[in-house]
């Protein structure tokens, strides 16, 4: 049996429903981009144009509902990758869009540059535990208009091979972005069958949906790209002043964006994604660290589990700028409690500092720390060849197991996590092999990846199509 942690009854979970219903049908949300109007509208929304707010009846939430495909598989560049949502499976998303970098052979805190962006991402290509990709940090082709976004992309899908996930806020990228699928995937009907990419809208907490990444979204239909929504509103801040309060403002706010997702594009794969957050009441500042983001994404995953809705979820975080054990206790925390919640995607390592500062070597302890909660939450398994009771009795009293061969299997098929991160030997042992502390492990950890790894890079038409699409963009 799995372990699994709830922090909502069914009857609470419907209260929330509730209450959102409500909220959505009396007040409803600001809907900025004018073509989402238009399309609540001929859906059956209550529109008022003079100050751009929508009340969604209930029956157009429940309809909104029914259209979403409860199953479907996110897949990537890397030939036969693929993860299927809603079918029981884990995987992280790392966390995204640092503003700097703790360089891990200077300490010094920096502004990340392209070989930051590159190794971050060849070490999330090599790992395996992760599955989407979402920029680690800033790409130093962000302020290039739309020959930087053809750059950007060419980068990405030359670098990561599994699923990308990410989001632009202007429309006009629209017809660039098709391009660049079409060069790398060969075409609309093959983007459609493999799901490569998914489209991030972040609604503004409170209850606005606004006009960049909805208005980007809206340009992007016609090619079935899943969306996943995540407002981010903080407890005390930009939602009330309570945990289930939080709670609520974000399902009104996905649910709400749901109604537009699927009255503008029926049937369009959606993942319920918030990020319920804190702030600190001593200061006013984003609490990263905060325990009670991993309860509240607890709920939020719920929430999404009430609709039948695949879930991503936030759930690694801290306050720290250096690794170290505040790192760890509140990374560990927070990530144990949100895997035990069971999201089929966990967003979350990587950063350190509210998530504003990339370290590499958080990077691999931060995965680390995902296995073992990944252990925690398969629980004890119970199967036939799993009870031993035969080899219990026939070794009897005072007898050991060591010698076997249902433990020399079972080794093997996953009963210990058989990690080869950390110390797990003697203290003489960890002497001899150099005393080393977590980090200088982790730093080693790095630099064995970035190099044993090479990207499957992008073939040289393709490339070559890419780049001489670039060069359009610039003169457009």
């Amino acid at each position: 049996m799995r372990a699994v942690l709830e922090v909502l009854s069914a009857d609470e979970q419907a209260q929330i429903h509730e209450r959102t219903l409500k909220v959505l049908a009396e007040h409803g949300m600001r809907v900025d981009p004018d073509e989402g109007r238009r399309a609540l509208a001929e859906a059956g929304a209550d529109v008022d144009e003079a100050t751009r707010m929508v009340r969604f009846p209930p029956a157009l939430v429940e309809e909104s509902l029914r259209l979403a495909p409860r199953e479907f598989s996110l897949g990537g560049r890397r030939e036969g990758w693929s993860f299927p949502l809603n079918a029981g499976e884990f995987t992280l998303l790392v966390d995204g869009g640092a503003t700097t970098v703790l360089d891990r052979r200077t300490g010094e805190r920096r502004v990340p540059t392209r070989t930051d962006w590159v190794e971050g991402t060849t070490i999330i290509d090599a790992l395996d535990d992760v599955g989407l990709f979402w920029s680690l940090c800033k790409h130093p082709s962000d302020s290039r208009g739309m020959a930087g976004y053809v750059d950007y992309l060419t980068d990405v899908f030359a670098t990561f091979g599994k699923h990308v996930q990410e989001s632009f806020g202007d429309p006009a990228v629209a017809p660039w972005f098709f391009e660049v699928l079409d060069i790398v995937f060969g075409g609309r009907d093959e983007v459609r069958r493999r799901h490569p990419f998914s489209f991030l809208i972040l609604p503004v907490s409170p209850l606005i949906i606004e006009a960049d990444y909805a208005g980007t979204w809206l340009a992007l239909r016609g090619w079935d790209i899943p969306v996943a929504v995540m407002p981010m509103p903080l407890m005390g801040a930009t939602a009330p002043g309570s945990r289930l309060g939080t709670v609520l403002t974000a399902n009104c706010e996905v649910i709400g964006t749901l109604c537009l997702v699927q009255a503008a594009a029926p049937g369009t794969p959606f993942i319920y994604a918030p990020v319920l957050a804190s702030m600190d009441p001593r200061t006013g500042r984003y609490a990263a660290g905060a325990i009670e983001q991993g309860a509240m994404s607890m709920a939020g995953i719920a929430m999404a589990r009430y609709y039948g809705l695949p879930v991503e979820a936030s759930g690694s975080s801290s306050d720290a700028f250096e690794p170290g054990a505040q790192a760890a206790y509140e990374k560990a925390a927070m990530a144990v409690m949100v895997t035990l919640g069971a999201p089929d995607i966990l967003v979350g390592p990587g950063l350190l500092g509210g998530c504003i500062m990339l370290s590499l070597e958080q990077l691999v302890i931060d995965v680390e720390i995902f296995r073992l909660a990944r252990q925690g939450y398969a629980g004890v398994p119970v199967q036939d060849d799993l009870w031993l009771d035969d080899v219990l009795t026939r070794v009897g009293p005072g007898g050991a197991f060591i010698g076997e061969s249902s433990t020399r299997q079972n080794m093997r098929r996953g009963e210990w996590l058989l990690g080869d991160f950390g110390n797990h030997d003697s203290f003489e042992a960890w002497q001899a092999a150099g005393g080393l502390s977590t980090v200088e492990v982790a730093r080693a950890r790095v630099d064995e990846i970035l190099a044993a790894h090479t990207p499957h890079g992008l073939d040289d038409d393709v490339l070559g199509a890419l780049n001489e699409l670039g060069r359009r963009a610039a003169g457009a």
